[in-house]
């Protein structure tokens, strides 16, 4: 065999470079082990034992392995399998905006900037992008014929480059340079951030042109303390306080209107502000004392319309913001400052920190010590000496830590920020001023948290799944391909360990997903070993020797081979541009498989096929029970089409009507919103807990927001949805959320647990085990990019047919086929997604199951049309239905085996592989089964139809059968 020696080569270098990579993750997992079994449960004897235990090495004479690299080294498990915390961050464009117009207040910039973030919530564009656009249309719209040059815009000291006869399209392309540094710039501070935490393989990467930051940090349990690390912007600033003498006249006017305007503020009409400021228990230098619970209202109250327009010329400007923290002395209360603004809202003092560390007061309270850059020194000088005997405030990302009196001018820049801070929270702070502020404010608008209990149960969950699938697959290849069957497996376990040792060495992260995608892969193995056999027994059929047959087998298959392996490629990349998160590392994984397959089912396994085939052995290609399986089938598919249309156009339709009638239940990716899976320690009643929850997050208007809670799994655990608070993407709103979650499941949970202990559950207790949140403008790019994504996989296979089989009519066939196939699973979804145990919701898993289904279902039409296209060309004998039915019967025995073992695969991964995997792996065992009725009886019959009627007519030619047409051939010759 031509290219032997190379492809031997290629598979011992690719073993070695995997064996690499691999061993650290052994090597790391070994060291765990033995720790774990020496210390047990016991996480101080634990330590102690990796601690001694790292210290030791192991020399495999070419490596030598220790603990500490090889952790490094170690393969990568998302958050699915290992716990912890993925978060998307966006970072505030509006602010980077104003930062390079110094904050101007041009009428037109600020029109311009309303717009754009309205525009933004149904938006896939960039914000710069957007607000370049509505800064066009205001300005003609008030035919101010202003510029982006105007030194009211861009053309300040912010932005030297731009000169004042710069044109715009010149001013565009520098100010997208200057936000892409700035978003850079954020990066950088994220990462050194998360350095100083000391996370194990953290993953943070650019989401380029959306302002957005990934972050995963597998592992990590203080999940509150992670949120805050990262969105917190550093934005240090100093400011001047107002008393409550200059704010009470306005506040006690504002009062007596709330009640009036309750509807329009979104408030209860009997709300008493007041009331809420409790100022007679009124203890610093704040203008309020409000309880926890009530600081919500006060917020809407203090924002609305009604309460700006009453604001007099003494507090024009003023920010209202709250403190840190309760004090120590008062848990349950939050002070509210009014701090003195201006026209630009830009402090006294802003930044300026040149070093912070950890210290003590005088009462031995922790406090954080700083040290100004001279620049901040000298505001800081001026604004002490202004202030002496009042109020100044020290905020951090608008919120007030300290706001102690002046006592005298401070010279030397140093001041210290106190707080009622613990020692890690005082530790954290200075991380956070070390690693530098944001240069602009940061949210999480998406977030993935996942309890270290459920991380194990997936790990387990996925494992099981995977060696059930393995077990049937090699079993059945066996049994049905005999000694061939013995290679397939061969091929496929040195698949598997290249698909690991590849991940891991271009550090790709395995997933739950990833696991499925690996399963798939797999299956994809035995899809091109039943090709190649199946067309090696037609030439042994035909009666040829064992060493031609398998020559020709592989060589007839290889064409089938390369379009199927296409198509899926093609599919999977679709997936990897518009998809996020878990099925990026889906496709990274299905991508990888499909190629490490070709190589080793296709050419590894030939050529050790060869060797033993030349060195004069047999090798069987079928068992005594299999070998005339589906041999002597013939149907006349094409002459029953009408029946299939029949059929088709009835579960067509009745999926419209399905989907026009009941709608969808769309996840929370495509709706926005947050979800929580709650563990308990007994069984619960899913519809008493849901009436229960919907009467807690009841907004302060009386309004309900939207809850729903269902069992998840087991009857212990429940997924709990709500859109409650859904614009609200503050860490405050998280909290609340949380706090009140809490607060309404407390009767079914375990006497004495606390909310901590509820919001970070270990396998002992219950509690939060995973949630997810997705802010609505990421909800909205989200759905866009899911009905992108499956354009672009349609017009892909679509172009793809056409350039390999010539004729349109095929590429028609097949996309009518898939669209046939996607139309029925939604139908399904439809119909069903009330009734069934499993989340049968539309999100982007869903879209992802989609997609892979038009995968699988076009690779099992491209075997077909690919028969078809040969025999075109080899029997012209035949009429063209003849032609069809001898084509799709010649494939039956690898369409059944196939689809067959696809299904076994997919049902051990819905069976065992976790209730995470369920709903995506239900689409799938659909879209097996429809796709492969589809291949045959929709797109081969659409092909037929429109491709009858060309040559010549069916009265010259013969009906075809597969086994028998060379003896109708012979006997219509010797007539």
């Amino acid at each position: 065999m031509q290219g032997k020696g190379l492809i031997t080569l290629v598979a011992v270098i690719l073993g070695l470079i995997c064996l690499n990579e691999l061993l650290p993750t052994w090597y790391a997992g070994k060291v765990e082990r033995q720790a774990t079994a020496i210390a047990g449960n016991n996480p101080e004897k634990y330590n102690k034992e990796m601690a001694r235990l790292s210290k030791d090495t192991l020399n495999l004479g070419f490596t030598k392995l220790y603990y500490s690299r090889a952790k490094e080294r170690e393969m990568k498990l998302g958050l699915d399998l290992k716990g912890g915390i993925n978060v998307l961050l966006e970072i505030n464009q509006r602010d980077l905006v104003n930062d390079l117009t110094q904050y101007s207040t041009n009428p037109i910039l600020l029109e311009a900037l309303d717009r754009t973030d309205k525009d933004q919530k149904n938006s896939t564009k960039n914000y710069i992008e957007n607000f370049f656009t509505e800064f066009a249309a205001v300005n003609k719209e008030k035919g101010t014929n202003l510029k982006l040059a105007d030194p009211e815009i861009f053309g300040n000291t912010n932005l030297t480059e731009i000169k004042y006869n710069s044109s715009d399209d010149e001013v565009k392309n520098i100010v997208r340079r200057k936000i892409s540094a700035s978003e850079g710039a954020a990066y950088e501070v994220i990462r050194t951030r998360i350095d100083k935490m000391g996370v194990t393989q953290p993953n943070v990467q650019r989401v380029p042109g959306t302002g957005r930051i990934s972050v995963e940090m597998p592992g990590s349990k203080d999940i509150d303390r992670v949120k805050k690390m990262l969105a917190t912007s550093a934005k240090l600033q100093f400011w001047e306080v107002q008393t409550i003498q200059e704010v009470i006249p306005y506040l006690e006017q504002l009062s007596t209107i709330v009640p009036l305007k309750a509807d329009s503020i979104g408030v209860a009409k009997n709300t008493n502000l007041m009331n809420m400021l409790q100022l007679n228990s009124l203890r610093s230098s704040g203008v309020g004392n409000i309880k926890l619970s009530d600081t919500a209202a006060v917020n809407k109250i203090l924002n609305s319309k009604v309460a700006r327009d009453l604001r007099p010329s003494n507090i024009k400007y003023t920010q209202f913001m709250w403190g840190y923290k309760p004090e120590s002395t008062d848990a349950n209360n939050l002070v509210l400052y009014a701090i003195r603004g201006n026209i630009n809202q830009k402090a006294p003092v802003d930044g300026a920190v040149e070093s912070a560390r950890v210290n003590y007061d005088e009462m031995g309270r922790v406090v954080v010590d700083m040290q100004m850059d001279s620049k901040g020194s000298k505001e800081w000088k001026a604004m002490t000496a202004k202030n002496v005997n009042k109020s100044v405030a020290v905020t951090l990302d608008n919120v007030v830590y300290t706001a102690p009196n002046v006592v005298n001018e401070i010279p030397n820049g140093r001041t210290q920020i106190s707080g009622n801070f613990s020692q890690e929270e005082a530790q954290d702070l200075v991380n956070v001023l070390g690693a530098g502020k944001l240069p602009a404010s940061a949210k999480i608008v998406q977030a993935d948290v996942v309890g270290p209990s459920l991380g194990q149960q997936s790990i387990d969950a996925g494992m099981l799944s995977f060696l059930i699938a393995f077990l049937v697959i090699v079993c059945y290849i066996i049994f049905y391909y005999g000694g061939a069957g013995v290679y397939a497996v061969i091929a496929m376990v040195i698949n598997l360990f290249y698909i690991f040792g590849i991940m891991d060495s271009v550090d790709a992260t395995l997933t739950l997903p990833g696991i499925a995608g690996i399963v798939l892969s797999m299956a994809m193995a035995v899809d091109t070993n039943v090709i190649i056999y199946e067309r090696t027994k037609e030439e042994l059929f035909a009666g040829k020797g064992i060493l031609e047959a398998y020559k020709d087998g592989f060589k007839h298959a290889l064409s089938a081979i390369i379009d199927g392996h296409s198509t899926t490629i093609l599919t999977a990349i679709v997936l990897y541009i518009f998809g996020t998160g878990p099925i990026k590392g889906f496709a990274v994984t299905l991508i990888i498989g499909i190629l490490m397959t070709f190589f080793t089912s296709v050419l590894l396994s030939r050529v050790m096929i060869f060797a033993r085939l030349n060195k004069g052995k047999g090798l069987s290609v079928w068992t005594p029970m299999t070998k005339n399986l589906f041999r002597n089938v013939w149907i006349d598919f094409i002459g029953k089409r009408k029946y299939a249309y029949i059929i088709s156009a009835f579960l067509t339709v009745g999926s419209l009507v399905s989907i026009y009638v009941n709608g969808f239940k769309y996840g929370i990716d495509f709706t926005g919103g947050r979800n929580y899976v709650v563990k308990f320690d007994k069984p619960v009643d899913a519809d008493k807990t849901e009436k229960d929850l919907i009467k807690m997050f009841s907004t302060e208007d009386g309004k309900l927001s939207a809850v729903e809670a269902k069992t998840f799994g087991s009857g212990n655990q429940l997924k709990i949805s709500t859109d409650y608070l859904i614009d609200d993407e503050s860490l405050k709103a998280d909290l609340t959320i949380e706090q009140k979650l809490y607060e309404g499941l407390k009767a079914e949970l375990p006497a004495g647990l606390t909310l901590q202990e509820f919001k970070s559950p270990d396998a002992s207790h219950a509690g939060i085990v995973s949630s997810t949140k997705v802010g609505p403008t990421v909800a909205d790019d989200i759905k866009t990019g899911g009905m992108f994504a499956v354009i672009a996989a349609l017009a892909g296979i679509f172009l793809y047919i056409l350039v390999r089989f010539t004729k349109w009519q095929f590429s028609l066939g097949a996309i009518v086929g898939l669209a046939h196939d996607a139309i029925i699973i939604l139908g399904t979804y439809s119909l069903l997604h009330k009734y069934m145990p499993f989340n049968m919701e539309i999100n982007q898993d869903f879209i992802a199951a989609i997609l892979t289904v038009l995968g699988y279902s076009i690779n099992d039409t491209v075997i077909v049309f690919d028969r078809i296209r040969e025999y075109l060309r080899e029997k012209k004998s035949l009429t063209l239905a003849g032609l069809f039915d001898d084509s799709i019967s010649s494939t039956l025995g690898r369409t059944f085996n196939t689809s067959f073992t696809t299904i076994l695969v997919i049902l051990a991964i819905f069976i065992f592989g976790g209730e995470n995997l369920r709903g995506f792996m239900f689409a799938l065992l659909l879209g097996i089964g429809f796709g492969t009725y589809s291949s045959i009886f929709i797109s081969s019959a659409i092909a037929y139809d429109f491709l009858k009627g060309k040559g010549k007519g069916p009265e010259e030619k013969l009906h075809g059968r597969t086994s028998v047409d060379v003896e109708v051939i012979d006997k219509r010759t010797k007539k």
